[in-house]
């Protein structure tokens, strides 16, 4: 059962897997076309994805726009087996809270992404950016209200429905899709159980929909899943497959730095915590001596990168684009390292095959 193909319209994967977008610079070209190779859907985060472009001091969007482009290329060739063919898919993360998102919706599906996937915010406009294109999209929700009212607004004003779901959990990396109140109650005894019976709420939304334009509308649920047990779980409760991204951090073939790898295995539960990012947002992420300054003050904001909508130079704490790209590039203590909460799981450096054989061992083919 574990190992059944994912089909998102006319496209196939050879697993039921998605590798989580990780930005800044954690999944680009090399993890994103590592897992393709494998039959997954590699997944390149655009967050800040042109900061190595000479550009992108000057022209942040232009060097991020260019660098989408150059990145799927790179991931394609690496994903090809000999004979050209790719047994996975390929495609983006864009967060809804980037600043001119629909600009990067559009360059993805001009490059040719199998599939854009978007949270951060509530897509509602995201059918118009790829209209007359073959690429696929989902939106990321963490509630049965959130995936009800974007069906609702694409039945309504674009007369379609999504490709795909995907259902984040509280358990994931980065900014989250809940209130710190709600988080603050993660690790009770019946947080899961009852947030089981969301999913299987949301996917009855999700059901309503597909029935409707007579198509399938895989749901694949996200957040915390390192295994094959809890793989199965999640199938059991009625969902197609699984997102999956801390772990594939600590892989050769993920694109960051080899310390910012090492910190994560480094990490013991103590060590995450939930903070609130300069655009309001909760986010896990691992603590450190830059999360430690940040609580008796904030730092110097000397240049504007222009990622995310809602942040502002004058008030934020601290630009988190500076934050993230000094960690990615191997500035641990003076960086932001996202996180997911099994991070201190991971023990060791590993590789994207041994990742998804963890997550589907062979024996279990449909």
């Amino acid at each position: 059962m574990n190992r059944k193909k994912l089909c998102i319209g006319n496209k196939t994967s050879a697993l039921p897997l998605i590798q989580g977008g990780m930005g800044v610079g954690i999944s680009l070209s090399g993890l994103a076309g590592a897992v393709a190779k494998e039959g997954g859907i590699g997944i390149i985060s655009t967050a800040q994805i042109g900061f190595r472009d000479p550009d992108f001091q000057t022209d942040s969007k232009k060097a991020n726009l260019h660098a989408m482009v150059t990145e799927l290329q790179k991931a394609r060739i690496l994903a090809a087996k000999t004979d050209g063919s790719c047994n996975g898919l390929l495609g983006y993360n864009i967060m809804v809270a980037t600043r001119d998102y629909g600009d990067y919706v559009r360059t993805a599906a001009a490059a040719g992404a199998d599939v854009i996937i978007s949270g951060a915010g509530l897509p509602v406009d995201m059918p118009k950016y790829v209209e007359g294109t073959d690429t696929k999209i989902a939106p990321i929700v963490s509630s049965e209200k959130a995936a009800r009212i974007i069906l609702k607004i694409w039945d309504k004003h674009y007369h379609r429905t999504a490709d795909f779901l995907v259902i984040e959990n509280a358990h994931a990396g980065g900014h989250l899709g809940f209130s710190q109140e709600a988080l603050a109650h993660l690790y009770e005894k019946n947080f899961d159980t009852d947030y089981d019976q969301e999913i299987q709420r949301i996917i009855a939304c999700v059901s309503i929909y597909a029935e409707k334009y007579a198509v399938r509308i895989p749901v694949i649920v996200a957040g915390g899943i390192m295994n094959a047990t809890q793989v199965h779980h999640v199938l059991s409760l009625g969902a197609d497959g699984v997102q999956v991204a801390t772990p594939f951090v600590t892989t050769i073939e993920c694109d960051a730095a080899l310390s910012f790898k090492q910190a994560y295995v480094n990490a013991c539960a103590e060590d995450i915590e939930i903070v609130t990012s300069p655009v309001g947002m909760p986010a896990r992420a691992i603590h450190n001596s830059f999360l430690e300054k940040r609580k008796n003050g904030s730092e110097k904001i000397t240049r504007c990168y222009r990622c995310l909508e809602k942040c502002s130079p004058k008030t934020a704490p601290y630009c988190i684009t500076q934050a993230l790209v000094r960690a990615v590039e191997g500035d641990i203590d003076n960086g932001l390292i996202f996180c997911g909460d099994n991070v201190h799981h991971l023990n060791k450096i590993t590789t994207v095959p041994e990742v998804i054989r963890t997550l589907f061992p062979t024996g279990q083919e449909n």
